[in-house]
């Protein structure tokens, strides 16, 4: 959608802790929102290309899966993966991180593919939440950390993968205002464990 669009901008707007890119069409004057469509909906679920994982989310779903070791987990339960991101500035990250298989037999030449996540339920809910990885609560954003002054600045921003049914225009950022002060709690809290992770070796980010 937005790549046909030439009007698009960027409007900021900090909720606590974390400062949310919004897209705003200037022609229309009206900003791109979103709103979820579950349980009728759950195409992050099924089309999700990764599930990379937080040293919590190692000890609470193996924990869940009735693993009385978190290594034994690791070794039946995920796959070691690694993609390039986009970041500001015409900059990418390589990212290398532990993630959850969303099959039994997926590998790591599957990584980035479409593939409906096994705890996905016929009902369409998940069969592991509220312990499901932390990356799935995030959805349909997507977010980074920014060194500012030497202070950790958490921004995010819409996933536009053309998945999502939910996106629509709004002349105020109004109908959004509690989903963004509910998921600015969720952003930032997900992005200081992915950090802490990274700091005990569980995954890894090179900037090139």
């Amino acid at each position: 959608m937005l790549g046909k669009c030439t009007d698009v901008s960027d409007y900021p707007v900090k909720v606590k802790d974390v400062i949310f890119h919004i897209p705003y069409l200037a022609n229309e004057k009206k900003f791109i929102l979103w709103k979820c469509f579950w349980p009728d909906c759950h195409n992050c679920c099924e089309r999700q290309g990764r599930l990379p994982l937080t040293s919590d989310d190692l000890i609470a779903i193996g924990k869940g899966l009735k693993y009385q070791k978190t290594s034994d987990f690791i070794k039946k339960e995920t796959l070691i993966a690694t993609w390039k991101e986009a970041g500001p500035a015409s900059t990418d990250t390589i990212m290398t991180s532990i993630n959850l298989k969303r099959k039994s037999d997926e590998t790591e030449s599957d990584d980035g593919t479409h593939i409906p996540c096994r705890f996905l339920d016929k009902t369409g809910a998940c069969s592991i939440h509220p312990g499901r990885p932390g990356v799935c609560f995030l959805y349909p954003f997507s977010t980074w950390l920014e060194n500012d002054n030497d202070r950790a600045r958490v921004h995010s921003t819409f996933q536009f993968t053309g998945d999502c049914p939910g996106f629509y225009l709004s002349e105020t950022l109004d109908p959004m205002k509690e989903v963004l002060k509910e998921y600015s709690v969720t952003i930032y809290d997900y992005n200081m464990k992915y950090t802490r992770t990274t700091r005990e070796g569980f995954s890894l980010a090179n900037f090139v």
